[in-house]
């Protein structure tokens, strides 16, 4: 039996490197004295991670450190780059109510030199009382910050000071913020940075307290390279990072040899069983997919077999519109792979991807064999591979192609016809075989074709929905046009722009007097151009939701909750409108 909890089986992992993501400063010392409340922005992102049916976000670094967030400071405090405890509170709820799971980075290797342990024995050496907190410390040396004493840096990175993880106080400080963690904010999981430096004992401890706190609670060890049973165990990890995959994820396209993912993937399954392994094609440490590839057209196909080999899937934020970025050298090295992103502003984006991700997701939401169904290899050739994964009677049959042209599988089943719920196309049976034709470049997802499509995909857990508003229903919405109507005069709002620049933190909410103007030309803080079609509401919730459409560029159409439409947002310090009514679209 896999030690993994069965909600992640079911799940689909959203990565945010919060740093990045929010666009915060690089050292926390270019900071003011007040928080900038930019974590809310996750928030923000909800109703794109349902529309790709996540249903689990990872959060690299939050707590309070000096510089990139893996040089923790305080274990029990958000960065005052991303905000406040309070924030990250809104945050928890907002993706507990929508279904979705929150994993969080924990850093327990190391902590960064303004940790007021390191910085006791800065000040007080031998006399200290946290002597004994940190691993190879020697007053007879020094160090690479001349602090008169040497201490053990992580990977010889002497702003992450290694902690004694046999130290039973040390042990203790890390249990009680890590059960602050799950009693405030009701986490469902932790990854665990530099996995395989951590104490063997230490992990065991972390994880039966865990457990007793939260008998469903997911460990996750980053390890690269060895044999991940000894991470991943009924002790231990529940899984580990599957480095092991990664690569020949990319570069089985690259090289058009599916043999190397299909011997790793062999190999996984025979050395580690049903260890449920954590998959992914990029992170914040490597090279974004997009530019790990020869042939971007290959793309897809990487995504499909992401999603449907054994393992729970992880995307990386923005990857998803196939982004660029990589991975430098010296100080600036990570800062193109975890940059700043906005919905609404992604140049470049595939919709494409991004479409067929969501659909990939659906998939796995609605079939237990590909969430954690048998594998089986029917068909390898260097360019082509059909699979099928099969639970309790259940089969799906994926197969890829990355050749010059068509290939034809033959699937022996025993189904009437076969469906490919990637296109819709079906296929029927002749003696108990169905002939498949893959495009260039594409890839299919066959299950029976008796199966219904469901019409929108099944939730990971039913969540109670509350009791609708008792309100006046608006008319349907008209559906966009490329130039909407002109709707009845409505009287002129005063220019937001008169406003003086105002400095400091939002208020929260709609600011006093300021109305949604059906037909309105607004430009959002950072340039873009729309007009406001009309107001929705959300079907479950009842929500107002801003209906949109963005006038530069290539004419799309955008929906927004209400308050969020006309909040106002804080901007490098400036307080102004998310979006500033113009007047009246011509």
């Amino acid at each position: 039996m896999s030690n993994s909890p069965e909600w992640i089986k079911k799940s689909a992992v959203y990565h945010i490197y919060p740093m990045g993501f929010c666009g915060c400063e690089r050292t926390r010392a270019e900071l003011g004295s007040e928080p900038v409340h930019r974590i809310k922005k996750i928030i923000e992102w909800i109703p794109h991670l349902k529309s790709m049916n996540i249903n689990a976000v990872y959060l690299g670094p939050i707590f309070e450190s000096a510089a990139h967030g893996y040089d923790t400071s305080d274990y029990t405090k958000i960065d005052a780059r991303l905000g406040t405890n309070e924030d990250f509170t809104e945050v928890c709820e907002a993706l507990h109510k929508n279904g979705i799971r929150i994993i969080l980075d924990g850093v327990f290797n190391h902590v960064g030199r303004e940790h007021h342990a390191f910085l006791d024995v800065k000040q007080n050496r031998e006399r200290s009382r946290y002597c004994g907190w940190f691993c190879g410390l020697n007053f007879g040396g020094n160090s690479s910050y001349n602090d008169g004493f040497w201490y053990e840096g992580w990977n010889n990175c002497y702003d992450l000071v290694k902690l004694n993880l046999k130290n039973g106080e040390v042990v203790d400080y890390l249990l009680s913020a890590v059960k602050m963690w799950i009693e405030k904010w009701d986490i469902d999981g932790i990854r665990f940075d530099a996995a395989d430096c951590l104490d063997p004992d230490f992990i065991k401890r972390i994880h039966s307290f865990t457990r007793s706190l939260k008998p469903d609670f997911w460990l996750m060890g980053e390890i690269i390279h060895g044999d991940y049973r000894r991470w991943a165990n009924p002790e231990m990890f529940d899984c580990v990072t599957n480095y092991q995959c990664f690569k020949g994820i990319y570069s089985s396209h690259n090289d058009r040899n599916y043999f190397e993912i299909a011997h790793s993937i062999e190999y996984q399954m025979g050395q580690y069983g049903d260890t449920y392994m954590y998959n992914f094609v990029d992170n914040h440490d490597v090279a974004r997919l997009a530019s790990q590839l020869t042939d971007y057209d290959r793309i897809y196909c990487c995504y499909t077999l992401l999603y449907t080999m054994y393992g729970v899937p992880s995307v990386y934020y923005g990857s998803e519109f196939g982004i660029k970025g990589e991975k430098g050298r010296g100080a600036d090295a990570d800062m193109a792979i975890r940059p700043c992103l906005e919905l609404d502003d992604i140049p470049g984006r595939d919709d494409k991807l991004l479409a067929h991700i969501s659909a990939l997701g659906a998939i796995r939401n609605e079939f237990p064999a590909v969430q954690s169904g048998s594998y089986k290899k029917l068909d390898l050739r260097n360019q082509t591979f059909l699979y099928q994964r099969e639970k309790d009677g259940q089969t799906v049959y994926i197969a890829l192609n990355i050749s010059d042209g068509d290939h034809t599988f033959s699937i022996q089943t025993g189904a009437a016809a076969l469906a490919d719920r990637l296109s819709g196309k079906h296929f029927s049976a002749s003696n108990g075989c169905v002939s498949v034709t893959v495009p260039k470049n594409h890839s299919m997802v066959l299950v029976d074709a008796n199966i219904p499509v469901p019409e929108k995909p099944a939730p990971v857990y039913e969540e109670k929905k509350p009791e609708p508003v008792k309100t006046e229903q608006p008319a349907p919405a008209p559906a966009p046009q490329p130039v909407p109507e002109k709707p009845a005069p409505v009287p002129e709002q005063p220019k937001e722009e008169a406003e003086p620049v105002r400095k400091g933190t939002p208020s929260a909410g709609i600011p006093e007097g300021r109305k949604i103007v059906i037909g309105g030309h607004y430009k959002h803080f950072k340039g873009g151009d729309y007009v406001v079609l009309n107001v929705a509401y959300d079907h479950e919730t009842m929500e107002k939701q801003v209906v949109y459409m963005q006038v530069y560029d290539k004419p799309r159409v955008w929906v927004r909750p209400l308050s969020m439409f006309l909040e106002d947002v804080n901007d490098n310090g400036n307080i102004k409108p998310r979006f500033e009514f113009m007047g009246m679209a011509e």
